[in-house]
């Protein structure tokens, strides 16, 4: 599929490629229709050491996902506060028409994991009976497949919090919300950990699990803070995911996204890097949160969770 507004879009490339650092004033997109497509059907925890992965089938060995917040597009491309992520862009895959689900944020997280919204609509809270996402998971596939996940949340105190505390926001942890996942507490305590423990975790191909979804806390994501302080964040952290054995050693691949862009456009940058991404290449194919979720799928051979990934384009052409 072509992307929509072509023709602004290619200003905001020509501006990166060429390592201009000003965003233009374009309009963005109109973004993709919504889709919820709902399916049917103590004290704190103690370190755990983390779960070796050592089943793997596809080409891909480590999938690790960043998820910023709130910012389109338009506000990220070429510009002078976000260098690092614009530098990344560059040098590896730039999904240029990359589309959010729906607004807020929540239900973009919940796409992002397991296909559907789950009919939920609102950043509400998972205490509340109505809004547990009851469906299948990234999570379930992984964890059938024989590899091993873990969710690390930036600022949560405790493994599996299910409620915010300073800057840690259970809105942007979706593992909190399926009862699959909380349910079970052991399960909970040992996946659903705060980001201090990723550096123990990175320090071996082994000990990074397979999948791995990362969440910044609530200004080093930008929701809170200028776009300065999450490239800032980003050029601290990624760096050392990139350097670490997992990637060094295996063909792993790292995801830069947005939840959910801002103002009018819901088209927001997504990023592929590290030895499984290509160098240099820009996609304009339409993709969606929904087309992230099918590709990581496809890469390790697991049934699509929804018919949204099922019927999303893959996003293969930015792996080598």
């Amino acid at each position: 599929m072509r992307r929509a507004g072509e023709g602004s879009l290619a200003i905001f490339l020509a501006l990166l490629l060429a390592g201009c650092t000003s965003p233009g004033p374009t309009p963005s997109p109109a973004p993709p229709p919504s889709s919820s497509g709902a399916a049917s059907s103590s004290p704190p925890a103690t370190r755990a050491p983390s779960p070796s992965g050592s089943a793997r089938q596809g080409t891909i060995d480590h999938v690790v996902i960043i998820v910023m917040e709130n910012k389109a597009a338009s506000r990220i491309l070429g510009a002078g506060d976000a260098p690092y992520l614009n530098r990344l862009a560059k040098e590896y895959a730039l999904a240029a028409n990359y589309h959010a689900i729906t607004r807020p944020s929540l239900p973009n997280y919940l796409a992002l994991t397991s296909g559907t919204t789950a009919g939920i609509r609102s950043n509400c809270d998972p205490a509340d009976s109505d809004c547990q996402a009851r469906v299948r998971t990234i999570a379930d596939e992984i964890s059938e497949s024989g590899r091993q996940w873990r969710m690390y949340a930036e600022g949560m105190p405790e493994p599996c919090q299910a409620h915010d505390s300073g800057r840690y926001a259970v809105k942007h942890n979706p593992f909190m919300y399926y009862p699959s996942v909380t349910g079970d507490r052991e399960l909970c305590t040992d996946r659903v950990v705060p980001f201090s423990w990723l550096d123990d975790d990175l320090k071996t191909d082994h000990s990074l699990p397979d999948y791995v979804f990362i969440t910044p806390d609530m200004c080093s994501d930008t929701h809170d803070c200028p776009v300065q302080s999450g490239d800032d964040w980003l050029a601290r952290e990624v760096p050392k995911i990139l350097a670490a054995p997992a990637f060094s050693t295996k063909n792993s691949l790292l995801v830069v996204t947005y939840d959910e862009g801002s103002g009018s456009s819901n088209r927001v940058v997504t990023v592929f890097a590290g030895p499984a991404a290509r160098k240099g290449y820009v996609s304009e194919t339409l993709y969606t949160h929904y087309s992230l979720l099918r590709t990581i799928e496809d890469a390790w051979g697991l049934d699509p969770l929804t018919d949204n990934d099922r019927k999303a384009a893959g996003m293969t052409e930015l792996l080598k």
